[in-house]
């Protein structure tokens, strides 16, 4: 009974002294994560608080800043907008990077060279990928587009200028940009499948479509979910392609609430309801997550 309690005490010591060395290892990232992350959070919070001439604070005023915010007609438009990215980009980007992941792994012949053809979009600058279709999608007669469709007898198209098309056209830029280095992790995934499974799966006569149903998406399910609300928080933080390929027109078509964020902050100077609206986004993006994690806790 002694040596038991000897053994228990001297595991309880041992159990401190790893777990300290893990929070030493730890505590680097920790010290940056609160720096860089949770200190400009809360200096946001306290900023939207208040009144301000440039970077200098004012005085107090509340929810002021966020009544503004919210009474504010380019609000509605961008949060409109926003929701409408992560509607395309379920639509459009979800899907393709797994397609391609499952040709890919279905191929036989040359799967390295693609594996690095669908890879190099993702080594390309992304201000030159979106100068690159800009010009693919610029109206009138120089356009690339256009000129193609020209060859085959259809009128020049306005494209980006469309309000119409403009959200769907900025997703299959960002698609084009970022499937590929996505199908790569699904691809990773799809090998550490067993090969007795592929090999069950032939001797039960089972085609390309059975092998995909009842083995690799049940396989890459997980991995899928991770990367979708991924996906989500990525693409509700998008700026820089509407602001460069549209700058958030035509008519608001295309503003997004991190474009209006930037707005406020370097484009009038107004700090505080920068703040406020990047307060709000995160507050969107922890209740999104929130509602993600709790429809998708018991799923298999």
């Amino acid at each position: 009974m002694v040596k038991a309690n000897t053994l228990n005490r001297n595991n309880k010591t041992k159990f401190k002294r790893q777990d300290l060395v893990g929070w030493l290892v730890m505590l680097p990232s920790l010290i940056l994560f609160a720096f860089f992350v949770w200190e400009p959070l809360l200096e946001s919070i306290r900023l939207s608080l208040y009144s301000a001439k440039g970077i200098r604070l004012q005085e107090f005023v509340g929810l002021e800043n966020y009544i503004r915010l919210f009474r504010h007609p380019d609000f509605l438009a961008a949060f409109r907008n926003t929701f409408l990215y992560i509607f395309y980009s379920l639509i459009i980007g979800f899907m393709v990077p797994i397609v391609m992941a499952v040709l890919i792994s279905e191929t036989v012949h040359l799967k390295s060279f693609f594996r690095v053809g669908v890879y190099f979009p993702n080594m390309v600058p992304g201000m030159a990928t979106i100068m690159m279709w800009s010009f693919f999608f610029r109206p009138g007669n120089t356009g690339v587009l256009n000129i193609l469709l020209s060859k085959v007898g259809i009128s020049p198209q306005v494209w980006l200028n469309n309000p119409k098309w403009t959200i769907p056209l900025i997703i299959i830029t960002m698609t084009w940009k970022s499937a590929g280095s996505t199908s790569l992790i699904y691809m990773a995934g799809i090998s550490r499948i067993s090969s007795e499974l592929y090999e069950a799966a032939t001797i039960d006569g089972a085609g390309i479509w059975q092998r995909v149903r009842h083995i690799i998406v049940p396989s890459i399910f997980s991995l899928a979910k991770t990367l979708l609300i991924l996906q989500i928080i990525s693409v509700f933080q998008i700026l820089y392609e509407p602001l460069v390929m549209t700058n958030g027109g035509p008519n608001n078509a295309s503003i997004s609430l991190m474009m209006l964020t930037y707005n406020y902050a370097f484009r009038d100077f107004n700090y505080p309801m920068g703040a406020a609206l990047s307060v709000v986004i995160c507050a969107i993006l922890i209740v999104l997550s929130g509602i993600y994690t709790k429809l998708t806790k018991d799923k298999e």
